[in-house]
């Protein structure tokens, strides 16, 4: 790609924009588009025959082929032999009729693993139905509801699946929205705007469907049908994850967390195949029980012993050639730390597995691969990386936080200064690759790049401060963030390229001035070191408006280069191009512009340059996030 380049200037209220630094910019947004078919939703439900069961303690039923798609198995309507139905604990497979039995449990969900080649029906908001709760009593008194009481065990659930040659397919596009997290119906508005738009606007994930990837809203779960609203335009299914933001808060404990979950969306877990790929939903997410009040009783990270007993009973029905797809609200390590307490567990039941993982959580955007280490992963219990981990960002970004853009919506950067976006999971018969889209922009745009230099540093610790101080006095004043000064470059200073595809597998190479072209270095190289961190190894480029605006800021990065500045620069304006390859050999080249003066110029008013590659400039307000 030839590399593109806008000047960036913009004003916080009325205040001065700053200049002299310059970007690569993409153009204007493109959707990424599939290959033009329309989306032929099968609308229905399971279907649950009412009457007394055979015996209390077995589920009984079938798997079917609906052709008239009514939902109801008619006498000419066969069942399907060889489907997995499961009651989140014991796992059955369908007889030659499509029959099978399970054993039945209080405060069990029943649910049909979808085979390839067929589609489970959806609801007019496009949620797959594909499960049926088992609560004779009901929920304890939740404030949100919870799951109604189911009464005794039915003679029979059966579950309907349509013929589907689409999701037969070995290639698919599964793009997985993590954390759309809306705390009001304002936040839910952002969300609808910016990322779900995108998505809405798509057309190749038909078969594949949407995978919400938990930390759908944000505690109050009146706002569901408000979710459900804006991804109800979904051009295919749309499955939910479970994530410490959708439980029940006044659930005694873990128990009946997720009952207003389960009646909504479906199973706390489950899996379904598309192609030649099985993808497993894990909950992750163990809650302590409410505290006084009904308040928020904190949670751990971690897969409980049914999960894991349910989790390798799945997979004994799985063929070794299938490529596993283990989706989990939280992550199960990522840069910092092993984020799923009993990671180590899990990895044992994926042995010798073709496996990827995914998790959300962390509103980072992360691309973790085999083999990697890392000091603090080893004291978790994980010596090395032993499948790939994506950690996807979020619809949110940093909690809807930051300036507004020219569109209304927030900023947001995250705080690895990747951008709200989406993570979608291409499929190519067992292999998969992964793409990162940011909200209202194309694939191409990858790159964020910055100086970081003593004065900046000095900066962004006093910024800090004063911002999460009460901003008492003036604030401390930031001057031109492209100008790079002679006692700056005798310091420590790097020109800093921040690559939200990369991973250790990546390559960055700088060249400044048109010289010849020098790699940047993995500030976290992930060779068993310790976390790197520290302001040096921040993203100057989103953390000064993070600390301008609001939203979090950090002082470590999985996919931030560094290469340090020539201390002999001549004074005026230089270029540097940067080229980056990811681990998939796709090219992405951006270009900053900086300028070097004898001495810094006189502090000016704090500024921040709100714009973003791809955008118009314009003057963005302050809102706050949550």
């Amino acid at each position: 790609m030839s590399p593109r380049s806008t000047r960036l200037t913009c004003a916080v209220a009325g205040i001065a924009p700053i200049v002299g630094l310059f970007l690569v910019a993409p153009g204007a947004s493109a959707a990424p588009s599939g290959d033009g078919a329309s989306y032929d939703p099968y609308t229905g439900h399971v279907e649950v025959v009412r009457g007394e069961a055979a015996d209390p303690e077995v589920l009984t039923g079938t798997v079917f082929h609906d052709r008239d798609e009514d939902s109801t198995q008619d006498r000419r309507e066969k069942g399907i032999a060889g489907v997995t139905v499961s009651n989140g604990r014991d796992v059955a497979t369908t007889d030659g009729q499509g029959r099978y039995s399970i054993p039945a449990f209080d405060n069990m969900t029943v649910f049909v693993t979808q085979p390839a080649g067929y589609q489970v029906p959806v609801d007019e908001h496009q949620i797959a139905q594909f499960s049926y709760n088992h609560l004779p009593e009901g929920s304890p008194e939740l404030k949100y509801g919870g799951i109604p009481a189911t009464g005794e065990l039915p003679e029979a659930v059966n579950f309907p699946l349509a013929k589907s040659k689409a999701t037969g397919k070995a290639q698919q596009s599964c793009p997985i929205a993590s954390d759309t997290q809306a705390y009001n119906m304002t936040e839910m508005g952002y969300a609808r705007d910016g990322a779900v738009a995108d998505l809405m606007a798509r057309d190749d994930y038909a078969s594949c469907g949407i995978l919400m990837l938990g930390d759908n809203v944000g505690d109050d779960l009146s706002l569901n049908p408000a979710l459900k609203d804006i991804y109800a335009d979904a051009n295919g299914p749309v499955r939910a994850t479970p994530g410490n933001h959708d439980m029940d808060y006044d659930a005694a404990d873990d128990t009946h967390a997720l009952d207003t979950f389960r009646h909504q969306f479906g199973p706390g877990y489950f899996s379904y195949d598309v192609g030649q790929a099985h993808v497993v939903v894990l909950d992750n997410v163990i809650y302590n029980g409410a505290k006084e009040g009904g308040k928020n009783g904190g949670y751990k990270e971690a897969i409980d012993d049914q999960q894991l007993e349910w989790l390798e009973n799945d997979l004994a029905e799985v063929p070794a050639n299938k490529l596993v797809v283990v989706a989990a609200h939280a992550p199960i390590v990522d840069h910092r730390m092993v984020v799923t307490d009993n990671a180590a567990e899990l990895y044992d039941v994926l042995e010798g597995r073709n496996a990827v993982t995914i998790g959300g959580h962390t509103h980072m955007l992360e691309n973790l691969l085999p083999g990697d280490t890392r000091e603090e992963w080893a004291a978790g219990g994980v010596e090395e990386l032993e499948h790939t981990q994506l950690v996807a960002g979020a619809v949110s970004g940093n909690w809807y936080s930051g300036g507004l853009d020219e569109q209304g919506l927030p900023y947001a950067f995250m705080t690895d200064g990747a951008r709200p976006g989406v993570l979608t999971l291409e499929l190519d018969g067992n292999e998969f690759s992964e793409r990162y889209t940011i909200r209202g922009e194309s694939d191409d745009l990858q790159l964020a790049l910055g100086v970081n230099t003593p004065h900046w540093r000095e900066w962004a610790a006093k910024q800090l401060e004063w911002r999460d101080g009460g901003k008492e006095g003036d604030a401390p004043a930031l001057g031109d963030e492209g100008v790079v000064s002679a006692e700056d470059l005798a310091g420590e200073s790097w020109l800093t390229a921040n690559f939200y595809a990369g991973s250790t597998d990546a390559r960055v190479e700088v060249s400044i001035d048109g010289g010849a072209a020098v790699e940047a270095e993995h500030s976290q190289p992930m060779q068993g070191e310790a976390l790197a961190t520290g302001w040096e190894y921040s993203d100057t480029f989103a953390a000064t408006r993070n600390l301008l605006t609001s939203g979090g800021v950090t002082q470590s990065n999985a996919h931030l280069w560094r290469l340090p500045l020539p201390a002999d620069l001549d004074e005026g304006t230089h270029t540097a191009e940067v080229s980056a390859t990811d681990n998939r050999g796709r090219e992405f080249t951006e270009t900053l512009r900086f300028t070097v003066t004898d001495e810094r110029a006189a502090a000016k008013a704090t500024v921040l340059r709100g714009d973003v590659p791809g955008k118009v400039p314009a003057n963005i307000g302050v809102t706050s996030g949550s």
